[in-house]
């Protein structure tokens, strides 16, 4: 007859100690936890993260630092009216700047309209620009006659081909998937507040301690 009472001590002890192993896989803060998701849900308010928008920042120093150089090599030549008048109206694809300009102005609005005015997330948008630049810029060198009018015949070419590759590392190995982990670590953290939510239903009042009223002997 005590069998069964000593069973049943055994099986409410072997519970009471498989808490502790339940409590700590789900050793969580709650208030950690929320502070994690609202940090995180401030970002996605923002509408662009820091690192993609540190992207749109440099694809706009390519835009601007070709511009630069181009007025240069305008000024270079014998003064800009002259010189733009030439490269523009009177344009000349083997001898002309003007097309390799116009090339960064491209880029910059795809880039600009996919992944900060679109939010993209994926790569398909810098590979069109990089393949058409890569091959403009591929197709002036061998036809057109750049390297035989100085130093900006080298410069302008070159700087604009390395940009171009340089936007498409920083989003591919930077942008996509630092964006991907931010984003798997709010879908972990939101999981695992709910299921301290679950664990930790709340905090229990004064009120809710009492003690059970006596039973009657041999009752």
């Amino acid at each position: 007859m005590n069998r069964v009472p000593g069973d049943a001590e055994n099986a409410h002890s072997s519970s009471v100690e498989s808490c502790p192993s339940l409590r700590d896989v789900h050793s969580i803060n709650p208030a950690q936890l929320m502070t994690r998701i609202e940090s995180y849900e401030g970002r996605e308010k923002k509408g662009i993260s820091d690192v993609r928008r540190t992207f749109c920042l440099f694809v706009t120093f390519d835009l601007l630092f070709i511009t630069l150089l181009w007025i240069i090599e305008l000024n270079v030549k014998g003064g800009i009216e002259t010189t733009l008048e030439k490269e523009v109206l009177q344009y000349d694809y083997s001898s002309s700047y003007f097309d390799i300009f116009l090339l960064a102005v491209f880029r910059f609005k795809v880039l600009i309209l996919a992944y900060a005015m679109c939010r993209l997330r994926h790569w398909w948008a810098i590979a069109f620009t990089t393949a058409v630049t890569s091959a403009f810029l591929l197709a002036k060198v061998i036809i057109s006659q750049l390297f035989s009018q100085g130093a900006f015949g080298y410069v302008l070419p070159i700087i604009s081909f390395i940009l171009a590759w340089i936007e498409t590392w920083f989003l591919d190995f930077k942008v996509l998937p630092q964006e991907a982990e931010e984003e798997n670590r709010f879908l972990m953290a939101q999981d695992a507040s709910e299921r301290a939510a679950l664990l930790h239903p709340g905090v229990l009042s004064d009120g809710q301690f009492y003690s059970p009223p006596e039973s009657v002997a041999g009752s």
